[in-house]
């Protein structure tokens, strides 16, 4: 597996390698079905879920509605506390400003934690051919890292590895990056824990540099929020000297009274708990407890082009709880890998082609990748509606349209490779709008059904090799009814 998205081929390619992957779906099957089921549990707990969600969609809307002038509130309360707040317009702006900021210090090394947009950046790349070198400090992307391997989950980027793989990789990799693995390792759960623990524990100790992501950022004081149920970022947030924070400008809440609704929605949606293990919070710096220089960096990457599209903004609200890829039967046979993108899965297929346009097969195929059967909205915990935006989106790649592109209104021509699909809506189209041609069609059709094949040629066949084709009835409805007078007779 590359370490890089870049080149990927579009979802039904990539779809129908990982599907093949016996192993692959194994392991998405099990994890999938353990983690919806106690989620489910943990949601009937509440009396007033429902009520919570529509607060959480709500709140979320008002924010991403004035989210200029929260962003702008944000700014000013970070660097009141003492931190530094920087702007970054797209991925390589990001990079280059966290790139320059470690060479600052004189590091060559950083730890790193909770951070899902600088896997979207390609930050690790970035410092690496500037010389320093990322360490993953989460369980599951220390086994992503190590097995020069891509996360496939948003909340565990490792899903798609086996215990057993999991300990060869560690037996294998983990002398390259530091201290070895133990002699003797098994694939027991406890020892692959404390495996990773020893193994991370002198990269805490030594780091000065850590870089981080975070959950939310409430502009009313500057504070950032990380959730996490491991402590490696309670340790990422506090011995290092200097904090690198990368966030997407979506992440903003307005107050922490509002922060209170997704400290309820997050961890029951997400890990199924009432609470999260670990929940760490840090405004700007202090001069006797944690990082003595903090550094704030916006990112945008196709945010603001996402917020300027009425439809398809609502997927700026998510929280990354990942209930939606748990619940998604296109994701579970296909793996997270196949989406080609650090955000797999339904709310991947809506939001990747919003951030990155619809730039290539990839990006265009990726609407596409659901069945729209809407398991992913009932349970989204902020009323995200991915069926919605994914037939809005469907629109835009075949018929074009307008959209905002890195800021300015553009038309979008329609994808290629859908010529026939159009052709065939219109003639649609039209038939449905001239009763007698349809009424021909229909007896037409009636009398020539012994005749019709069992699948459909040309591009058709890519559909009804999955699928039967109906049964022509000998006579249609309207023929029916006037023949009988709708029974009667």
């Amino acid at each position: 597996m590359s370490r890089t998205y870049v080149g990927m081929p579009a979802f039904p390619r990539a779809a129908a390698v990982s599907a093949g992957d016996t192993t692959l779906r194994a392991n998405l099957r099990n994890a999938t079905h353990t983690i919806r089921a106690k989620r489910a549990e943990a949601v009937t707990e509440l009396d007033d879920w429902d009520r919570l969600r529509a607060a959480g969609a709500a709140v979320k809307d008002r924010t991403l509605r004035h989210l200029d002038h929260y962003l702008l509130q944000l700014e000013e309360n970070v660097t009141r506390a003492g931190g530094t707040v920087h702007w970054a317009a797209d991925a390589a702006e990001a990079n280059r400003i966290v790139t320059e900021l470690v060479q600052a210090t004189g590091e060559s090394e950083v730890v790193k934690v909770k951070s899902m947009v600088t896997q979207e950046t390609g930050l690790n790349d970035a410092l690496e051919r500037a010389g320093i070198r990322a360490y993953e400090t989460d369980l599951a992307e220390l086994i992503v890292q190590l097995g020069d391997d891509l996360p496939s989950h948003i909340l565990v980027p490792a899903i798609h590895r086996g215990r057993s793989e999991i300990r060869d990789i560690f037996r294998e990799r983990m002398a390259d990056w530091g201290r070895p693995a133990p002699d003797g390792l098994t694939d027991r759960p406890a020892d692959l824990a404390e495996a990773a623990r020893l193994h991370l524990r002198e990269k805490f100790l030594r780091a000065k540099v850590a870089v981080s992501g975070a959950n939310f950022m409430v502009a009313e004081t500057g504070t950032l929020v990380v959730v996490e149920s491991e402590g490696n970022g309670r340790m990422c947030l506090t011995l290092p000297d200097t904090l690198i924070s990368v966030v997407g400008i979506e992440k903003t809440v307005p107050t922490w009274r509002d922060l209170e609704i997704y400290l309820q929605l997050l961890p029951r949606s997400s890990t199924a708990e009432r609470m999260n293990p670990y929940t760490s919070t840090w405004t700007g710096t202090t001069a006797d407890d944690g990082p003595r220089a903090f550094h704030l960096v916006l990112l945008d990457n196709g945010r603001t082009d996402t917020l300027a599209d009425q439809v398809g903004r609502q997927a700026l609200r998510c929280i990354r709880c990942s209930a939606c890829l748990n619940v998604c039967p296109v994701y579970e046979r296909a793996g997270g890998h196949a989406y080609g993108s650090p955000y797999p899965g339904p709310i991947g297929a809506i939001l990747t082609p919003q951030l990155r346009g619809l730039s290539s097969p990839l990006e265009e195929s990726l609407p596409f990748a659901s069945s729209l059967c809407g398991a992913c909205y009932e349970v989204c915990p902020v009323a995200i509606d991915i069926p919605d935006v994914l037939v809005h989106l469907r629109e835009r790649v075949v018929q074009g349209g307008e959209a905002t592109v890195r800021g300015t209104r553009t038309v979008i021509k329609p994808a290629k490779g859908h010529t026939v699909e159009r052709a065939m809506m219109r003639t649609t189209g039209w038939v449905l709008d001239h009763p007698a041609a349809l009424r021909r069609g229909q007896r037409l059709a009636a009398r020539a059904r012994r005749m019709l094949p069992r699948q459909l040629p040309g591009p058709g066949r890519a559909w009804s090799d999955t699928r039967d084709l109906p049964d022509v009835p000998p006579e249609s409805f309207r023929d029916w009814w006037a023949r009988t007078r709708g029974g009667d007779a």
